[in-house]
């Protein structure tokens, strides 16, 4: 069985829910459905606001679905699992602590911030480039920086899965990139499985080992992408006729690039 199994998930958020401003419910998912294996990165690519941050909560067990089922491990997800890790578009960083003290925050709430989990926490941060930095405080660090220390809090607990939404939309371009390469050497480093919501196609493309194409809210599966790009991977990897390829084809899945063949009547 694979590793996670998203099977007709639907959300509808009801008036109480999204506030006195909405005239009806809103359908955010409608029939969801796809799998991934154990170690695989998955990008969830569609237009914004199509309800991709929507599944990736109810796979966290952050929301409650209306219909269908999410499983990971064998294990059906109704609340928050203690071996998840999450990185959102902000850093959200206590800043009254410093960096390490942030990145042993869930130690602590977990009761096990001893010696191993301080090792592990410096690990970490040394992987990442910020051992020079244990003492700093967040307003201190750039974007890139504190979302980097974000990543080390959400693996410090060791997640079997790691639920990550637009973490990086917010960091210029070539942060982006840098970020990017980072987290395929992170992932390598951890084994630990990632589903990734991003809009950028070449984002999508360059991190994973699958990409899930959503349309416009409600949000449905119209595409399942396998990536044929081996690792390690690099930047130049964005000037491959595979890569290339690859963005072409989710491209078509979203509709904002005409079909091959289509271009190809038209010339």
């Amino acid at each position: 069985m694979a590793f996670g199994v998203i099977k007709h998930v639907r959300k509808v958020f009801q008036l109480e829910e999204i506030g006195w401003t909405a005239l009806e419910p809103v359908v955010a998912l409608d029939d969801a459905s796809f799998q991934f294996e154990a170690g695989e990165l998955v990008a969830l690519l569609g237009p914004s606001g199509c309800g991709k941050t929507t599944l990736l909560r109810i796979v966290g067990g952050l929301i409650s679905k209306t219909a269908g089922s999410v499983a990971i491990a064998g294990r059906e997800i109704t609340k928050p699992m203690g071996d998840y890790g999450f990185v959102f578009q902000a850093p959200s960083l206590m800043p009254w602590r410093n960096v390490l003290d942030n990145v042993l925050f869930p130690m602590e709430i977990l009761k096990r911030n001893d010696a191993a989990a301080r090792r592990y926490a410096l690990e970490l941060l040394q992987l990442v480039g910020l051992s020079g930095f244990l003492s700093a405080r967040p307003h201190q660090l750039s974007g890139g920086m504190q979302q980097r220390v974000a990543l080390c809090r959400a693996l410090v607990h060791r997640p079997r899965l790691l639920l990550m939404d637009e973490p990086f939309g917010a960091l210029d371009e070539l942060t982006r990139m840098e970020m990017n390469d980072l987290l395929l050497r992170i992932r390598h480093e951890t084994k630990a499985s990632v589903l990734f919501v991003t809009h950028s196609i070449s984002e999508a493309v360059y991190l994973s080992d699958k990409v899930v194409v959503f349309s416009q809210r409600p949000a449905r599966v119209v595409k399942e992408i396998s990536v044929p790009l081996g690792y390690p991977r690099g930047q130049k990897l964005r000037f491959t006729t595979a890569f290339t390829t690859t963005e072409r084809i989710a491209g078509e899945a979203l509709g904002i690039v005409a079909p091959a063949s289509e271009e190809a009547s038209a010339q």
